[in-house]
């Protein structure tokens, strides 16, 4: 078995103007990394032209495709029954996306037959993490 899942998903930009633009994006989870989730908007999508990603916890995607979470760079939010809005924080602006929720309920779903919740201490490497660590710049 895997130990990266990517799922990519069709994200709906919100803009001021009343036509949204969709936009490819990317999830993954890797099970070495069993707490984070990433989403990435390949470069013809993005305003620097370069590709972007943002990662934040699997928890917090759990939790915001039901009620609102996040009080940071990422915030997860329901927007009716069928959508999420993922916002995206940045010294630049503010970016919000919305995603179909059932797929990022398939999304998670897939994440939990990898990686059960509550067992994410399994997969780390805390050897590694702390070997990066102090090998670090100082």
């Amino acid at each position: 078995m895997s130990s990266v899942i990517e799922q990519s998903v069709q994200a709906r930009m919100v803009a001021s103007a009343p036509r949204m633009e969709t936009l490819p994006a990317m999830l993954s989870y890797d099970r070495q990394y069993p707490f984070a989730v990433r989403m990435a908007f390949p470069a013809p999508a993005t305003l620097e032209g370069t590709e972007v990603s943002w990662e934040f916890s699997r928890e917090l995607l759990t939790t915001g495709v039901d009620s609102p979470a996040g009080q940071g760079d990422v915030r997860v939010r329901p927007f009716g029954y069928e959508r999420t809005v993922l916002e995206f924080h940045a010294p630049e602006g503010i970016a919000m996306v919305h995603v179909r929720t059932e797929e990022l309920r398939l999304f998670l779903q897939r994440a939990q037959e990898l990686v059960p919740v509550g067992d994410e201490h399994r997969y780390l490497d805390l050897d590694r993490g702390l070997t990066d660590l102090l090998d670090g710049p100082c």
